[in-house]
């Protein structure tokens, strides 16, 4: 494409403009994005933004000492200037005797076409028709009082990245969304609830009917609801809530956080961590990924990865940094923006779906939790202790009985994962995502 091409130009020759100052070695990332929201409210448009951005950042190193800098000015004398005060303040800076470009056998040399960008750019008009359709679907709902709205949102976004180590590739993505969230009830019996999906492409995004029903639906389901009383009970996630369990597990494995002894899962690598059967994926080359990505932010290959194999623990998210400080090599995760250095992050992270229905997983249960809500961060990184403020269904006799409110579950993730059983409804609606899982002997704390 030109327009990749043109800004690949550009950071070689900010790179260029970076060695003449006297940078050893540098690296630039240049980002443009375009997004567009719009929001409704009984009706009426409460929300109508549009934001362009252009930023790009230089990282530059100078023996063991790096700086980074970023700008959104493209003229000639302000990257100029960039890359002189980039390599000024790397020449002040302290040693990090970890930091450094990629080897030139470790990036990237295959891009695969992950269809990561719609051509299709909805207008205001559109988004507010959507919003409004979504809105009035969930309105019609019986029970529905009251609305907090429906929100549309379409962007996209182009990265490129450059350095001196020869790397220099660029890639595309989009990205679409749509949400409505409504009340039921009455005075201080009202209850809220919501629904959301997001895609890369408009065409894969659920009706806006389809999302506003459903947020009413939900929202009627909720009123009335009772405190559970306290005790060790299995408890149900609902996929929306038990993605967050995922996310946890990630932190827990960042290279950064290994590196720094700050997590729970440290000393777990070729452990069991999740019972047999357990499989959980990081793939940044899933076709429509929502964080999908032909190589990572230093340039380096990346590839699919069993995170954890028949319950097994197989891996850290690792970029260059991490990976120097552990002895090890980057397993391609490092992300990055314009204003700081690369840092690990996970990509498109899924738990792989299970065998039994949402339904069988409740089968045998007596009295138990469905979570559908958690509230506030409850975690302790160092040691995996866990607890939330809840909300959702009590379950009796294998069938939901009744909303329940104002709950916290507690446990130790460490335990949790060893316990967890997941539901064959996995469905990709964040980028990190799990499907209904069942985890025993939780502490519900209520009345």
């Amino acid at each position: 494409m030109a327009e990749t091409a043109d800004n690949l130009n550009l950071l070689t020759d900010l790179l260029a403009k970076a060695v003449k100052a006297g940078a050893e070695a540098a690296d630039a990332v240049y980002v443009e994005s375009t997004s567009l929201a719009v929001a409704q409210r009984l009706g009426n448009a409460e929300k109508l933004e549009r934001s362009e951005n252009t930023d790009v950042g230089l990282r530059v190193l100078i023996g063991k000492k790096q700086a980074i800098v970023s700008s959104s000015d493209m003229t000639a004398g302000a990257l100029n200037e960039l890359a002189e005060r980039a390599v000024a303040m790397a020449k002040s800076v302290p040693d990090d005797p970890y930091c450094g470009l990629a080897d030139p056998d470790q990036l990237a040399t295959d891009f695969p076409d992950l269809d990561m960008a719609d051509s299709y750019e909805p207008d205001a008009k559109t988004l507010v028709e959507w919003a409004s359709r979504a809105e009035d679907a969930a309105r019609a709902v019986e029970g529905v009082t009251n609305s907090e709205g429906a929100e549309a949102g379409w962007g996209r976004a182009t990265v490129a990245v450059a350095a001196t180590n020869g790397f220099a590739q660029g890639y595309s993505g989009s990205h679409v969304s749509l949400s409505a969230s409504v009340l039921a009830g009455t005075g201080t019996e009202m209850e809220r609830d919501y629904d959301y999906h997001g895609a890369v492409y408009a065409s894969d995004l659920r009706s806006p009917e389809d999302i506003g029903r459903t947020a009413g639906e939900k929202a009627v389901k909720r009123l009335n609801p009772r405190k559970a009383s306290t005790g060790q009970v299995p408890v149900i996630y609902d996929p929306r809530v038990s993605r967050g369990l995922i996310s946890h597990l990630a932190s827990a494995i960042n290279g950064a956080a290994i590196a720094r002894n700050t997590s729970f899962l440290k000393d777990y690598m070729g452990k069991k961590v999740f019972c047999d059967g357990i499989t959980i994926v990081d793939d940044p080359h899933r076709k429509r990924g929502l964080r999908s990505k032909p190589f990572d932010g230093e340039g380096v290959a990346n590839k699919r990865r069993n995170v954890i194999e028949n319950g097994v623990l197989t891996t850290w998210f690792l970029d260059l940094r991490s990976a120097r400080q552990l002895g090890l090599e980057t397993t391609g995760h490092a992300s990055r923006g314009t204003g700081g250095p690369p840092s690990p992050s996970a990509t498109n992270l899924y738990l792989e779906a299970g065998d039994i229905s949402p339904e069988d997983l409740m089968a045998d249960i007596k009295s138990g939790f469905y979570v559908t809500e958690l509230i506030g961060f409850g975690l302790n990184g160092l040691t995996g202790d866990y607890s939330r403020g809840a909300a959702g269904y009590w379950i009796e006799n294998s069938e939901i009985a009744y909303p329940v409110s104002e709950i916290t579950v507690a446990g130790n993730l460490k335990e949790m994962y060893a316990n967890l059983v997941p539901a064959n409804d996995l469905e990709f609606l964040y980028g990190v995502d799990a499907p209904t899982v069942r985890v025993d002997g939780l502490t519900v704390a209520g009345k």
